[in-house]
């Protein structure tokens, strides 16, 4: 059995190909003192169905394509150095301080390295920038050729300028013995440096899919040479309305390349985006994305709306603080918290969508040295904060989409620490609370702060968030009632009464003001005699009516 096993690793394996010290290329070759295990087939796998992902498959160690069998168990690889990779980049790892893989790392990087198309699902600040960096730069050492002008080799596509700029930092730490070309392309800063850093052609491209587009329609830069496609938090930009940009990317790029998925979730949309791109590809879940980190202590303070600023410099003052990160729903509501925390003595910075680029990274760097402790930002400023030390997130303004909550507080307990995650939920919120909790498939422990007899009501479960009972919307739609099932769109009109002094004709209509007339039977062939007729009476009735109207002296 066991040589059998081998047989069918070797007819399965025999195009993989490693480096040695040296940087050449060599082919692998497997035997019994090796103890590595290639995956027979990626068919193999398992589709596990857990809350908010759908279409995924979880790649078990018996299927990676190098995990040691030790004692007639397998195991993952638990080294960098276990992986094979060139000197160069070895070299660099060591000076990053990088010895143990993470989860996704450990899975990832092997199957990227055999030069299979990935999925990878797996939640912010679990390792994925190297996941996908690594293999990526081995793979470019086996053939390092010059990129010609206005072309890259690899193209990298992220959400936000922030996580464009730190993908771009750690393609240069780990390939700072390469010699390495890079360029980055986010919107905010001016193009003109941008287009003249692509024009002699650079290996690697971190952009955002906005600020790529409009470099490709200028002429700026080609992406027929692209070899390697990552893209990263692609559910964020799902959020974002990069999906248009995202398809009009790809088709672009040439059909033979290896393509890497990177997601924290995976919505239908998202999982046939994936189906189109990428080509027999290996499904990579190394966590559900309803779950949270366990060194994460969550809290729900049930607020009125109008309390929440106070509450929130409460918090701030009272709770050991290295750094706090506070999220609102929108952007005003961001400068709207500074300014409140200003008042209050606790300084505080925001971070979103309208600031410039210099300033969300000055406000960063600020905020990475310490020098401020609390930062207010959006979500979709939020994906590009990888900042260490970060003990408290506060939800000033609760996510109206679940998994954005997951997402919010994995920005606390990262590299093994722990952290806290307060939430404050006010009346009207209560419905984001229920479907957060059913997400994470845990009951949040609740304080109740609100005012005794002035508390928010949550929205009833029969009527939708914006306000409007489910039967109304239907009532209206259908046109079931009086009018509406002629015309729906007069259904609700509200009729105002007459004006005062004037008589109601029988027959005729008044509304807004507005005198219809009964049609008269025409006497012509086109009918103009008799609706002329009936106006005309309509006038003379009015003037004959009106009790205030002083006569005209006669002459």
């Amino acid at each position: 059995m066991q040589s059998h096993l081998e047989s069918a690793a070797l007819l399965f394996h025999m195009g993989a190909r490693t480096l040695d010290s040296s940087g050449r290329c060599r082919p692998r070759v497997l035997s019994r003192s090796h103890g590595l295990w290639p995956a027979l087939s990626a068919n193999h796998n398992r589709r596990p169905r857990h809350a908010g992902v759908s279409h995924t498959l979880k790649v078990r160690s018996a299927n990676l394509p190098w995990a040691h069998v030790r004692n007639g168990k397998k195991h993952l690889l638990s080294s960098f150095q276990e992986f094979g990779l060139a000197d160069p980049i070895a070299r660099a790892l060591a000076e990053e301080n990088y010895v143990t893989p993470t989860p996704i790392q450990a899975q990832t990087i092997p199957l990227a390295l055999a030069g299979r198309d990935v999925v990878g699902i797996a939640q912010t600040g679990t390792g994925k920038t190297a996941s996908f960096a690594l293999p990526i730069l081995n793979r470019m050492l086996e053939s390092r050729i010059k990129p010609l002008p206005k072309t890259c080799r690899v193209l990298v596509l992220s959400p936000t300028r922030e996580l464009s700029g730190q993908i771009l930092d750690s393609f240069n730490a780990y390939g700072r013995h390469m010699r390495l070309s890079t360029a980055l392309a986010i919107g905010g800063v001016p193009m003109g440096r941008q287009v003249r850093s692509v024009m002699p052609g650079v290996e690697v491209l971190v952009a955002t899919p906005g600020r790529l587009l409009d470099m490709v329609q200028s002429n700026a830069i080609k992406l027929t040479q692209v070899e390697f496609l990552v893209l990263d938090e692609a559910d964020r930009m799902l959020d974002m309305g990069f999906i248009h940009d995202i398809r009009k990317i790809v088709a672009k790029l040439p059909i033979k390349r290896q393509t890497l998925f990177f997601s924290a979730t995976m919505p239908k949309d998202i999982a046939d985006l994936a189906e189109q791109m990428l080509r027999d590809p290996a499904r990579v879940a190394v966590t559900p994305v309803s779950s949270t980190a366990e060194r994460i202590e969550q809290r729900i303070i049930q607020v009125d709306h109008s309390a929440k600023p106070a509450l929130l410099a409460e918090i701030l003052k009272k709770e050991t603080i290295n750094r706090a990160l506070v999220f609102t729903r929108t952007k005003h509501g961001a400068d709207k918290v500074v300014k409140g925390l200003a008042r209050a003595g606790i300084e505080a910075n925001a971070i979103h969508g309208n600031k410039s680029q210099n300033h969300r990274e000055r406000v960063l760097a600020a905020f990475r040295s310490g020098e401020v402790r609390t930062l207010v930002a959006t979500d979709i400023a939020a994906r590009g904060i990888d900042v260490d030390g970060v003990s408290h997130v506060v939800n000033f303004d609760l996510p109206n989409v679940p998994e954005t909550y997951v997402h919010r507080i994995g920005r606390t307990a990262r590299a093994g620490a722990e952290g806290v995650a307060i939430s404050l939920c006010a009346g009207e919120e209560i419905a984001y609370l229920r479907d957060i909790e059913k997400l994470i498939r845990i009951s949040l422990p609740r304080e109740d702060r609100r005012t005794p007899g002035h508390r928010d009501t949550a929205p009833k479960p029969t009527q939708h968030r914006g306000g409007r009972s489910t039967s109304h919307v239907h009532a209206t739609r259908t046109g079931e009632h009086g009018a509406g099932a002629a015309n729906p769109g007069k259904a609700n009109r509200r009729r105002r009464r007459p004006a005062s002094g004037s008589v109601a004709l029988p027959g005729v209509r008044h509304d807004g003001g507005r005198h219809d007339a009964p049609r008269a039977p025409s006497n012509g062939p086109s009918g103009k005699d008799g609706g002329l007729q009936g106006v005309a009476f309509l006038q003379r009735d009015n003037r004959a009516t009106q009790p205030n109207r002083k006569p005209r002296p006669q002459r």
